[in-house]
């Protein structure tokens, strides 16, 4: 599912207008992405969490070349399966 049909069946569930859909969307997926540029954690009971990772700085290597090169520190976003999203998938 992609963001037209998730703001596609928000319409028929709710019977609002697309445009409504689409800004609940947006404000939905915009305060989650929010919440973790800030660091925080977003956590959906049932479904699902999304949290930062913080990564150090370390030596990796140029696959082309073979040469060290230094990787900075960076934080990337995770996503952690809840129990019963995990139950409900695997019946």
């Amino acid at each position: 599912m992609n963001k037209l049909e998730l703001i596609s069946a928000l319409k028929n569930e709710a019977n609002i207008s697309k445009s409504d859909a689409a800004k609940v969307i947006q404000i939905f997926f915009g305060s989650m992405a929010d919440a973790m540029a800030k660091g925080e954690r977003v956590e959906i009971r049932g479904l699902c969490s999304f949290f930062v990772k913080n990564y150090k700085s370390y030596t990796g290597r140029n696959p082309k070349t073979g040469a060290k090169v230094t990787i900075q520190p960076k934080k990337l976003p995770f996503f952690k399966c809840g129990k019963e999203l995990k139950e409900r998938v695997d019946y």
